[in-house]
């Protein structure tokens, strides 16, 4: 008896092969996705795909949903359900009572989630922070109001496993951001705020919660070290280190007047 899985095949009528594209851009797993402005005019993400005898390119929108589609006629099926909670208040007094996404509405959402977390990890492989800060932000809305909103308890915890994940994404992204502007004392803030709130975050009772919580942990450490070495040295911290110099080839002349020069400085700021 066969076990493998049914196939459908589609006809088309024209030539679909994708041979030359895909000879175009050879398989490289450093450099598997990039950046082009469709025939739409709509800017994409393409990631090259090899998948022992597949290959292939899958391709995502850098804006509005990755898939292009407008469920609902909005630009997000969050959107839609935020507007239906909107109508619902103005029906009732503003009053939430009696609203609930069913489970239909909650798999849309999750669907619409992982679609934006499948982007905004790649949009990290491209240095994309400011879309990525965006994604993670919108993901994080849509975690909030299932959680806030589903009717059935299932679906409410359903999506609270990934906060330490999305709350690192998110804070990483912000710290590049200050990175990008050369201010390395607010990416270090950055780096620390979500240590924090990653590690006072109510615990859920889920293996992937305290998985992602320790690979958060882990990562942010190795960041805040990345940082701390890239970060240029402040005049007092240039003086330290030339002080230490001194001190290591018993330069004591030398030494007594860094600590002059610094306790200076250090006066001056007080």
């Amino acid at each position: 008896m066969s076990h493998m899985k049914k196939i459908s095949v589609c006809e088309g009528g024209m030539n679909q092969d994708i041979s030359g594209i895909l000879n175009e851009w050879s398989f490289d797993p450093e450099a598997n996705v990039r950046k082009i402005a469709g025939e739409d005019g709509v800017e994409k993400i393409q990631v090259r795909v090899d998948q022992g005898a597949f290959q292939g390119i899958l391709q995502l929108n850098l804006d509005g949903r990755p898939d292009g589609r407008r469920p609902h006629g909005q630009d997000f099926a969050l959107d839609h359900y935020c507007g239906a909670l909107e109508e619902h208040r103005h029906e009732h007094g503003s009053e939430d009572d009696g609203f609930a996404l069913d489970d239909e509405a909650c798999k849309e959402l999750f669907d619409e989630g992982a679609r934006v977390y499948e982007r905004y990890a790649f949009l990290l492989q491209l240095k994309d922070y400011r879309r990525v800060v965006r994604d993670t932000e919108r993901n994080m809305s849509l975690f909030r109001f299932v959680n806030r909103y589903a009717a059935l308890q299932e679906d409410r915890d359903n999506l609270e496993k990934w906060w330490p994940y999305v709350l690192r994404i998110n804070g990483m992204a912000k710290a590049m951001l200050a990175v990008d502007d050369d201010d390395y004392e607010r990416a270090l803030e950055i780096v620390h705020q979500t240590r924090d709130q990653i590690g006072s975050w109510p615990a859920v009772e889920a293996e992937e919660f305290f998985v992602e919580r320790e690979r958060s942990e882990e990562a942010l450490e190795e960041l805040e070290q990345e940082l701390l070495q890239k970060r240029p040295l402040s005049p007092i911290e240039q003086l330290q280190r030339s002080l230490q110099e001194a001190i290591d080839r018993e330069e004591f002349e030398r030494a007594a007047v860094l600590r002059d020069e610094i306790n200076k400085l250090q006066e001056e700021e007080r």
